[in-house]
């Protein structure tokens, strides 16, 4: 006799604490509407972006990197793949920039005011013309987002990839690749 209470008095718990998680329906609105405003990627309109001060490859053959750094100025927004970055040379033809070897994307969640970062990284090429990639611009823009920003190049020639100096004229992709995003600040 003593088991039946007991057996009662669980399936009788068990029920009230079915019935409190049965209640929270306008929390499930209220998180399905949080998500879905965390779910939109960041755009080049809300954020800010700061280009260098680089470190610069002082000759051809040497390696410089150019850090780009971007601050959300609007609601909380996502950075889901790789930056979108391309150098724009003389001719005017983009060179999209490929992932740095053995990079991962990952996926941040920037709030109002959060920031992340990611580095350029090129080898210069020789000044010789035909031998390098002659970069007037940066052109930067962001995963999911169709705007682009563009920054003036000030580092001089990219070699053309898989092609050092003195190995005649290229035609390769550009010697440079972008990192992932690193989230930075606090």
């Amino acid at each position: 006799m003593r088991a039946m209470p007991t057996t009662v008095t669980a399936v009788t718990a068990l029920l009230l604490l079915t019935a409190c998680g049965g209640e929270g329906g306008g929390d499930k609105a209220k998180d399905d509407a949080k998500q879905k405003q965390e779910s939109v990627a960041c755009s080049m309109a809300k954020v800010s972006l700061e280009v260098g001060p680089a470190s610069e490859a002082p000759a051809a053959g040497d390696t410089g990197e150019v850090p780009v750094d971007l601050v959300n100025q609007g609601p909380a927004c996502i950075l889901d793949g790789f930056p979108e970055a391309s150098l724009v040379a003389a001719e005017g033809e983009p060179v999209a920039l490929s992932p740095t070897d053995g990079a991962t994307a990952q996926k941040l969640t920037l709030a109002e005011g959060g920031s992340a970062s990611f580095t350029v990284t090129y080898v210069r090429g020789p000044e010789d013309a035909g031998q390098s990639l002659d970069v007037k611009t940066l052109e930067i823009g962001l995963p999911g987002a169709t705007d682009t920003r563009a920054f003036p190049w000030s580092y001089g020639p990219v070699a053309h990839q898989g092609e050092g100096e003195g190995s005649g004229t290229g035609t390769g992709a550009a010697d440079a690749s972008v990192s992932a995003f690193q989230r930075s600040g606090d």
